[in-house]
């Protein structure tokens, strides 16, 4: 038996919810195929047996093989998003990675969109059965900083548009309560009005976004449904399920939110993942500055000799 079960279903993942490229997608192939050699030499055949000390030893011999620092980070990275997918998906009860750490690497700050492309992209959908449908799903995925396998996953009774809220299963089935804006409720309200019971037929489906025959999207689904009305937009930027996500936070941010409110609402266990998003505000930051402060303006002239 494969040490590296699941493989295959983690860069499915990989692929479609988090946008990854494909030449990316084969990186992280290869380095999990590099670890499955070294745990099956070590006669480990499955991977609820790994243990942190085996992974502290993979990564010993990956250094003293002269692998350079970007390497082993990203090979510690696959190793670590392999296993935290085993532990969402509740194959694993624990995360051998969890107190392992990596070379140190600047992290690379995701990719955004600007409001107007946001805008561009909300209102790409066209007013059919199956637009309102898209556009329900699109506005409350940037209202609420969403990722895409929360979305997918929402039922119809986790949406209150009375309060203006939506209760989130995310990671680890914990459960947050994240606002919903007026917009996203309307437009939510108008595909359950307008679209969802064609779609039905008013069977008894609990979840709230149905595909054409009456099913729960797939992620892959929605991301060829993204994909469809970025270009329909003219969005020329690379467009993920997570770029929503990341342009929710950062917008957020960028108008006065605060960090630790974001981070509830984007169910980060750590603030030091938020944090990222602080870095693609700082020229928002000087803007303001600029225009608040009673002595930005002032210039300093150097004193010259005579």
């Amino acid at each position: 038996m494969s040490a590296m079960r699941h493989g295959e279903a983690f860069l499915a993942h990989l692929a479609v919810e988090r946008g990854l490229s494909e030449n990316t997608i084969q990186a992280y192939r290869r380095d999990l195929a590099d670890l499955a050699v070294f745990l099956t030499d070590r006669g480990i055949g499955d991977p609820g047996d790994v243990n942190r000390s085996d992974l502290q030893d993979y990564l010993y011999q990956t250094h003293r093989r002269g692998l350079s620092a970007a390497t082993r980070a990203r090979r510690l990275a696959a190793i670590k998003g392999y296993f935290g997918f085993l532990l969402d998906e509740g194959i694993r009860r624990d995360d051998p990675t969890e107190l392992i750490d990596g070379p140190r690497l600047q992290r690379p700050l995701p990719d955004v969109l600007n409001v107007e492309e946001v805008t561009a992209l909300l209102q790409a959908p066209p007013r059919t059965i199956i637009g309102l449908r898209d556009r329900a799903m699109l506005e409350t995925m940037y209202a609420c900083g969403l990722r895409v396998s929360e979305l997918i996953a929402l039922t119809v009774d986790q949406v209150r548009l009375d309060l203006g809220l939506v209760r989130v299963i995310g990671k680890g089935l914990k459960e947050r309560i994240v606002p919903l804006g007026g917009l996203a409720a309307a437009a939510i309200e108008e595909y359950l009005a307008r679209t969802r019971g064609t779609l039905t037929g008013h069977g008894a489906e609990k979840h709230l976004f149905l595909n054409q025959r009456g099913k729960p999207l797939t992620r892959q689904g929605f991301w060829k449904i993204l994909k469809a009305y970025a270009a329909e937009g003219g969005i020329t930027k690379e467009v993920t399920p997570h770029t929503l996500r990341h342009s929710f936070a950062t917008h957020l941010l960028s108008n006065g939110a605060d960090l630790r409110a974001v981070q509830e609402m984007l169910g980060h266990a750590d603030v030091s993942t938020t944090q990222i998003y602080t870095h693609l505000t700082t020229g928002h930051l000087r803007e303001v500055y600029d225009r608040s402060h009673p002595r930005a303006r002032l210039t300093i002239k150097a004193k010259r000799g005579g």
